[in-house]
């Protein structure tokens, strides 16, 4: 590592090769050099002011960050997955230091691809462009279905009628907004509380509208599960993905169950209280061929299959600090979401504290 120099006025970095980027005491970027503009391939102004954090696509950075404290001894993380707001994801290991003042010098030293334990992080980039493409084409026709909706609710009375004429439009506006984070990228927006049974009604309804009467669908709630933080569109965009797996893995039956779970343990870490939701099913089960692979993008059991769905489900598992495992034998598939619930935290949010 270089030593701490005051990168403001140090104008040797731009002569560097390696990509080196510069902090303030607050985590906020305040210069970089050359080699890290043109990595990131974005102007040296754009990144001044973004969070230091805020360029980790996991949260592993800032996790770091923060049981660093005062700590002046160097941070190394291997395989760190950066993206700017608008930017395509870059690869690298990180060295990261303290500088006099408080702040923090980071040193980038790229990597070709991303070799971790868990490939299911990373879709390839071209299927990246694929999708952008796409979501392009896609605008038009998800216009057209908003505009039929809104003219076929005013030419119907039926109450049931117009509650599927509901469910068509919110469903428009959900893929939407997918079609628009996928052409425009932004930070993920901030959690809020959610009721995770209203979440899985609307599961329901799809999944109703999907299967009609061929599939029994099963709730099996816990009453006494409180509001936690979360993103309730990514939320429902992944049990949906579950769900409809099930129905297209010929199940009769699919139970929808949540329990409270105390002292879960998330990877490396221990969580007082999380939810338990289970998605059950008597499908046919996963093959065991795809046994090893079964989250990995384009990896699907079905020749229409598009293999996008699982990874999806535990992508935004990680999202929320929570993990998506599943056991599964020919008539008894059980997919396990196990998500951390903070619920000191909301109550400060809601009193203001």
């Amino acid at each position: 590592m270089p030593a701490d120099p005051a990168p403001s006025a140090d104008l040797s970095l731009d002569a560097l090769t390696t990509p080196v980027a510069w902090s303030d005491a607050a985590g906020s970027l305040t210069g970089c050099n050359l080699a890290f503009s043109r990595w990131f391939g974005i102007g040296v102004r754009r990144l001044l002011g973004w969070p230091l954090a805020g360029l980790d696509a996991d949260g592993r950075l800032a996790l770091a960050v923060a049981r660093a404290g005062g700590d002046e001894a160097p941070l190394r993380m291997r395989r760190m997955r950066l993206r700017y707001a608008d930017g395509e994801e870059r690869f690298a290991d990180l060295w990261l230091s303290r500088r006099d003042d408080g702040g923090w010098l980071l040193e980038a030293h790229p990597v070709d691809e991303f070799p971790g334990d868990d490939p299911a992080l990373l879709l390839p980039s071209a299927l990246s462009a694929s999708l952008k493409g796409l979501a392009h084409e896609l605008r038009n026709p998800l216009a057209g279905l908003k505009g039929a909706s809104q003219l076929l609710a005013r030419r119907i009375d039926d109450r049931d009628a117009r509650e599927l004429i509901e469910l068509i439009d919110s469903e428009v506006e959900r893929l939407t907004g997918l079609v628009d984070r996928l052409l425009t990228p932004a930070p993920p927006r901030p959690h809020a509380p959610l009721n995770i049974h209203a979440v899985l009604e609307r599961v329901l309804r799809l999944a109703e509208a999907d299967a009609g009467w061929a599939v029994r669908l099963v709730r099996d709630y816990d009453p006494s599960l409180p509001e936690f933080a979360g993103d309730a569109d990514r939320l429902m965009q992944a049990v949906w993905n579950l769900a409809r797996n099930a129905i297209e893995a010929g199940a009769n039956h699919v139970h929808l169950r949540t329990r409270v779970e105390h002292g879960a343990r998330v990877g490396d870490s221990a969580h007082p209280i999380a939810l338990r939701l289970e998605i059950i099913d008597d499908g046919r089960g996963v093959p065991d061929e795809l046994a090893e692979q079964l989250f990995l993008p384009l990896v699907s059991g079905r020749a229409e299959g598009s293999g996008l769905g699982l990874a999806l489900a535990q992508q935004v598992a990680r999202e929320h600090r929570g993990s998506l495992t599943y056991r599964s034998r020919p008539g008894h598939t059980v997919f396990t979401l196990l998500l951390p619930m903070h619920i000191e935290d909301n109550a400060s949010a809601e009193t203001g504290a």
